[in-house]
């Protein structure tokens, strides 16, 4: 199985950035993992907020390949606490699941098309947090989940 993470908009904080990278790279122990960034759109000043979900639900499903398991982070989503979310994804490579898809919307959220695309959500607490820090925040758990799965150390009960 491979992971994917889709992201709309840039990281621009560095502190974020580093600790992507972080777990960026202990990842790859673990899996084929892959970060995808849609680009803001520009002049988006111009549009209501409806126009810009639709428009970067366009470049968010053009990404998306026939059997994609995609996963929305959305606020209405279940919740998991790290083992079960690690039983989820580990549920996920035993069923033979060949690309997990997280996605991490914009400001506005996803579009109904993505919504209809999608097989799953979830959501990380029910705290609002800024769509740069949860990338972050959600890279560590999908790390954490994986040192759960082979039974390392990472993760105290």
């Amino acid at each position: 199985m491979k992971i994917s993470l889709i992201v709309v908009g840039k990281t621009t904080d560095k502190a974020v950035i580093m600790g992507v990278e972080k777990y960026f790279k202990r990842m790859k122990r673990y899996i084929t993992f892959k970060i995808e960034v849609i680009p803001a759109l520009k002049n988006a000043k111009n549009l209501s907020e409806k126009e810009i979900k639709n428009k970067e639900g366009e470049m968010i499903l053009n990404k998306l390949q026939a059997g994609d398991f995609l996963l929305l982070l959305d606020e209405k989503g279940k919740e998991y606490n790290s083992k079960s979310f690690a039983s989820f994804i580990e549920n996920k490579m035993i069923h033979g699941t060949r690309h997990l898809v997280f996605l991490i919307g914009g400001a506005y959220g996803f579009s109904e098309d993505v919504y209809q695309k999608a097989q799953h959500k979830m959501a990380l607490s029910k705290m609002t947090f800024s769509h740069q820090i949860i990338r972050m925040i959600f890279m560590e758990q999908i790390y954490r989940a994986f040192t759960i799965i082979n039974k390392e150390p990472y993760h105290h009960e």
